[in-house]
């Protein structure tokens, strides 16, 4: 999937990957996607209830090897 912007969380754990997802965000245009890529498996849950509270769109999750990557669609 394409990104606009990429957000390299790895090594840091909740909430500092969520801190910096909406920091990121902000600076975003409206439907720009932002990929997050965290080693904190917590980042999967969280990222899912950060988007049901910001209303950003969570629009794809996936992992590999021992790192998470989350693409969020500005809302």
């Amino acid at each position: 999937m394409d990104a606009q912007k990429e957000l390299d969380t790895r090594g840091l754990n909740c909430p500092l990957p969520i801190l910096k997802a909406k920091k990121a965000l902000a600076d975003m245009r409206s439907g720009e996607v932002l990929k997050v890529v965290s080693t904190d498996p917590g980042s999967t849950r969280d990222f899912q209830a950060f988007a049901r509270q910001t209303g950003n769109e969570l629009v794809e999750q996936a992992s590999s090897n021992d790192e998470f990557i989350h693409f969020l669609r500005r809302r």
